[in-house]
Parts: C-alpha cells; structure tokens; sequence
C-alpha cells in the first residue's frame, strides 16, 4: 500500500486548534476517521485532548486504532456512518464535543487496496463498499438496476453528460452476462462516448466511477444528515472543519453553511435581534485549496475545498 499523506494537515489542526485550546478537557470527533492521520497529529500535539474517531470501513478502524494505540483511552473508534455522529458522542458519554473534522470521500487505503472495486486502473470485483460488511455492491446496481435509475446515478452524482450511451451499453452487456469487473466497465465507458471526449479530462470512467460510488455508499445523503447534526454536537466556540473533494459535496456544505451563519434580523432593522442572531460563523469566508507544494508531493489535495464554521451562540 502507498504511505499515506493527510490532505492539509497542518492547516487542519490550525483551524481546530483555538476550540481544543479553549477547554481544559477537549474532545474532538474525527467523523472520518481513515487511517488516522489527522486524530494522530492532533492527539500529538494536545496532551489532553480526546479523540473520538468514526468509520464505516472496518480495516480502516483496525489500522487507526493500531496506529494511536500509544495514546490510550484518549482515542475512542466507533464502526458507523458519519450521520451517527450524535449516537457517537452519546455512546462516548458525552453531551457536546470542541471540534469536529470531516475529510470527505474516498481514503487513500481504499484505492490503494484493489481488490476494493474502486480503481479503474486495476481489474477487480466491483465492489465500492466502503463497509464491505453490508449493503449492495457496484455490481448489484449495475446489473440489476433499471435504465432510469441507472442514468439518473450517472447523470446526478458523476454530472456524466453521455450516462444514456453508457447506460444502455451496460444494459446490452449484463443482457448477455452479469457485470462485475472493474477494467471491463472502465473499457465499456472509454468505447461508448465520443472519440473527442476520451481525449481531455482524464480517464473517461473517472465520473462513471465516481456516481457508482457514491451511490453505493449513499455518501451525498449520509453527508446531508450528518453536517447539521454535527452542527448541533459543538460547544460553544466549538469547530467544525469539512474538506471536500468534488463539487457535489462542497455544494452541501457551502449552502449550509452560509445559511446558518446567516442572521434572521430583517434587513431594513438598524439593530442585531439577539434571538434572530445567527449561533454560528464562517472562520473561513469561502473555501480553501492546498498550496502548490503539498499538491506537488501529495496528489489527492489537488481538488480538495475545506470550510471552517464556529458555533458562537448556544
């Protein structure tokens, strides 16, 4: 497996930093917890700060938990979504936490392991599970969905423009036998658009593999729940950090976030109403990227957008 490179690491822990620094018993929620990279660097740098670690991949938790192993019963790992995040910090016995990190999408570990079903430069089962313990796989949707359901996944979460050239090229295909095979379906995207398209933008299956993806593990509609959950498990002062790696998810985020930190005062009144007030406010205005170094020595930061919002009212 290739080491493993936390996407802004540094300026992660500097945005969490003045909530954790605020308590004297801080509690921080890694909500995708990977291989732990960034709950290490933070329980590092804190001496008594808790980290209460999520993940719905099971090797992912047996990795992490191996890793931070030295820090005792400072970390805490949960086998869950992110949307449980209030059943989380419940289930660790605590009522509000100091900060909160979202690093979204797929880990590092899952495209690295081939045998996971999420690469399209290496043949293996379509799988895309990011908890392999339950729930259908890549190959369930492709082969037993309907047309209609197939190019609205296609078109909605790859924003794929030729999903009914590839959809009924897949239907043709899983008429003759079942699709399950990553290189396979990567070949029948490139040969079913047009020759022109396959010459920019990368590999062609990329937003194929992307809508599967994310309609395999229902991130969009996990992520949609848990963000305003989170939002109500911040103390006051409290963070929460979300980094996104594609538009579909930073376009939740951003929408909920401006409208949360938006006051309720009617424009034309020249005073703030307290109980209109907006309880929470953008740390960072609009979005951050990472800088041209890290991109240069950790290509997965290349897309990254990461929002910062802090809870200022009860």
């Amino acid at each position: 497996m290739a080491e493993h490179v936390s996407v802004m690491l540094d300026r992660c822990i500097d945005l969490l930093s003045p909530s954790i620094q605020k308590s004297p018993s801080p509690v921080v929620v890694d909500a995708t917890l990977g291989l732990g990279g960034h709950s290490e660097a933070l329980l590092a740098k804190f001496p008594h700060l808790t980290v209460i670690g999520i993940d719905r991949d099971l090797e992912a938790i047996a990795l992490a938990t191996e890793r931070l192993s030295g820090f005792g019963d400072r970390f805490q790992s949960f086998h869950g979504v992110y949307d449980q995040i209030l059943e989380v910090i419940e289930n660790a016995r605590y009522t509000k936490v100091d900060g909160i990190l979202f690093d979204l999408g797929i880990s590092s570990m899952q495209v690295d392991r081939s045998e996971r079903g999420f690469s399209y430069s290496q043949d293996a089962p379509l799988d895309m599970r990011m908890d392999r313990s339950q729930g259908p796989t890549a190959a369930d949707i492709v082969n037993n969905s309907s047309r209609g359901e197939l190019i609205s996944i296609l078109r909605t979460f790859g924003e794929e423009r030729f999903a009914p050239r590839i959809v009924d090229a897949i239907i043709r295909e899983r008429d003759i036998a079942p699709l399950n095979s990553t290189s396979y379906l990567a070949t029948l995207v490139k040969e079913n658009i047009p020759a022109a398209t396959r010459r920019t933008g990368g590999n062609p299956a990329k937003r194929t593999f992307q809508a599967l993806r994310i309609a395999v593990n229902d991130e969009l509609g996990a992520l949609t729940r848990a963000l305003p959950a989170a939002l109500n498990a911040l103390e006051v002062g409290g963070r929460l950090v979300v980094m996104s790696f594609q538009s579909l998810e930073d376009r939740i985020v951003k929408e909920l976030f401006v409208r949360v930190s938006a006051s309720g005062t009617p424009r034309d009144l020249p005073v703030e109403l307290p109980e209109l007030a907006a309880k929470f406010s953008l740390v960072i205005k609009n979005s951050e990227t990472a800088d041209a170094s890290e991109v240069i020595h950790n290509s997965r930061s290349q897309s990254v957008r990461l929002r910062a919002i802090q809870r200022v009212a009860a």
